[in-house]
């Protein structure tokens, strides 16, 4: 069945209080896709981000992101008053507050958290998921401990206010996105979440399984995660993350993998497989290393984890990011998996070779993107783009004017023309925003994960022409 979709992070929602949230204004833009006749909305991983913003090396692979709380929703169940809600305005509509959110939010949400009279709902609910009650006792045990790493801890008296507070912070979150996801789904629009392949080193999922990973005998990594010299960076993109011991992991089954598929599963309507190559080998980097040039291949569990996988998934989307160094190999699991893989236009046309980017070879099975979150916005990208290179994809868009940025509507008509089974366009290139507005530049620390929408810029976009599309090319 042919759809098409929006790629936009939580994060990036309009709202009042430095991020977006599982708020009101999620639920309006649901009635945005919907109005447009798209069907999916892709989101990246809810976890809590890095110090660099990034949702790719999180404190927990099940817990969610504390920012994402919408405050007038506790309003709403008189926890949160309204001088509360007036101070935590934000300064700014147009990028996320991380510098206020991070010395601000938690602390407040802690404290919030002992006005509720739910404590026994939010005790039941935590303690039946391992995963959230281990992440909750790993936050409070940070708490006391500075926020430093778990193994340079000292002290294991966790406040139980603390402890509680963060029970409350994940029973709100789930119990708010469960609310959305719901009227989603009633509005005809699947939800597509993100699996990050890795976890980070401090992580309550390394720190109550290290079992499951690569570590020497004081704990510390032997090898840690990474990609070799790419398209994104001449040295390779060096992550730092502990790797998986996949050979014991077979010994229990995948146990703490599938958990966290099933997890994922009931978060959304399907999920996007991060690095997915990285299951059939992996570029492992000795700790030392100061890049990611000199690493070396290893095995992952190829087909013997995805039959797994496929088991709990059954007819649920599963999008298997085949990006980066592509070998026959992988190309042959992806294949074997029948998962669909990924096709980004912007990869098209970087060079005169013909390629599986190229719109003319995409096959049905696979989910087409004017760009992914690590990409420049289309407009950006053609700014940027060599003028014979420009000129070539202008051309075989069917555009010929001199005037180049007249054609970047034939671009888009033209992937939605294709015969890929799925389409999915940021919402930046929605609205044909450049390169201000990209959301993430790998290898780069800097102005990375701001980018906000505002409810004038998505009332700004012509659903007509975007339902329009979506009825001609039957998505």
């Amino acid at each position: 069945m042919r759809k098409s979709g929006v790629l936009m992070h939580i994060s990036t929602l309009n709202g009042d209080y430095s991020i977006g949230s599982f708020s009101d204004e999620a639920k309006k833009f649901v009635d945005f896709l919907s109005d447009c006749g798209f069907s999916l909305w892709q989101v990246l991983p809810f976890s809590i981000a890095d110090e660099c913003n990034s949702p790719y090396k999180s404190y927990s692979a099940f817990g969610i992101n504390p920012y994402f709380i919408d405050l007038k929703k506790l309003h709403k169940k008189g926890l949160v008053s309204v001088d509360e809600l007036n101070f935590y305005k934000q300064n700014t509509p147009y990028s996320c507050e991380y510098e206020r959110l991070y010395n601000e939010r938690i602390p407040f949400l802690i404290e919030v958290s002992k006005r509720s009279n739910e404590k026994e709902e939010i005790e039941a609910f935590i303690k039946k998921d391992t995963y959230l009650e281990k992440f909750c006792e790993f936050m409070a045990l940070k708490s006391v401990n500075n926020n430093l790493e778990w193994n340079k801890w000292q002290n294991f008296d966790v406040d139980p206010d603390v402890l509680f507070g963060w029970k409350f912070i994940q029973y709100e979150l789930f119990t708010q996105w469960a609310e959305i996801k719901e009227y989603a789904n009633s509005k005809g629009i699947e939800i597509i979440g993100d699996i990050p392949i890795y976890v980070a080193y401090d992580s309550a999922d390394l720190w109550s399984n290290k079992e499951e990973f690569m570590l020497d005998e004081k704990g510390y990594p032997k090898l840690v995660a990474g990609v070799p010299p790419d398209y994104f960076s001449n040295d390779g993109q060096l992550w730092g993350n502990p790797l998986y011991d996949w050979d014991k992991m077979k010994k229990n089954g995948y146990k703490w993998w599938l958990d966290r598929v099933k997890h994922m599963l009931t978060l959304f309507d399907g999920i996007r497989i991060d690095h997915f190559r990285g299951l059939e080998s992996f570029w492992a980097v000795d700790a030392n290393e100061t890049t990611a040039k000199n690493g070396k291949w290893i095995k992952g569990p190829g087909m013997d984890f995805i039959n797994e996988i496929k088991k709990i998934a059954g007819d649920k989307l599963i999008i298997a990011e085949d990006l980066g160094e592509i070998t026959p190999a992988v190309e042959k699991l992806v294949v074997d998996s029948g998962f669909p893989g990924m096709r980004v236009l912007q990869f098209g046309f970087l060079s005169d070779d013909d390629n599986p980017h190229q719109m003319h070879n995409y096959i049905k099975n696979c989910v087409a993107y004017t760009g992914t979150h690590d990409n420049n916005t289309l407009l950006g990208y053609l700014w940027e783009l060599q003028a014979d290179k420009k000129r070539t994809l202008l051309r075989y868009c069917g555009y010929d004017n001199e005037n180049w940025e007249g054609g970047y509507d034939s671009i888009v008509r033209t992937i939605f023309a294709s015969s890929a089974d799925t389409v999915i366009l940021p919402i930046q290139d929605l609205l044909k925003y450049g390169s201000d507005t990209r959301l993430n530049t790998p290898g780069t620390s800097e102005n990375n994960w701001l980018y906000r929408i505002t409810e004038e810029q998505l009332l700004s976009i012509d659903k007509n022409y975007y339902k329009e599309l979506n009825n001609l090319y039957k998505r």
